[in-house]
């Protein structure tokens, strides 16, 4: 039974690490771009990712859920869109259980 969950645990911790790697505030920008500045994919990205940001800024205080050094508009659109669709989203198709009571 553990060796089933050794994968899956090394698969989560990966995952994790993946998504920690680009979340906002971090040092995602090399020194060569400090102009660059996150765009509407970067919102998407963030958008998605928010909730773990979230966790990782309680045992990191570089980390942040929104990046403040953003393009403007297209970021917040992207972001607000990420977060909707991503996580709002299905509870608008989730069915319904009617009850017989």
């Amino acid at each position: 039974m553990m060796k089933r969950k050794l994968p899956a645990l090394a698969v989560i911790a990966l995952l994790v690490m993946v998504l920690a790697a680009c979340a906002p505030g971090t040092a995602r920008f090399s020194p060569a771009e400090e102009d660059s500045e996150a765009g509407f994919l970067w919102g998407i990205w963030h958008g998605w990712i928010a909730p773990v940001s979230l966790v990782w800024q309680l045992f990191n205080s570089s980390v942040r859920v929104y990046e403040a050094h953003n393009t403007g508009f297209w970021y917040d659109l992207a972001f607000y869109l990420a977060i909707v669709g991503g996580f709002g989203g299905l509870s608008f198709t989730r069915k319904k259980v009617k009850s017989d009571g």
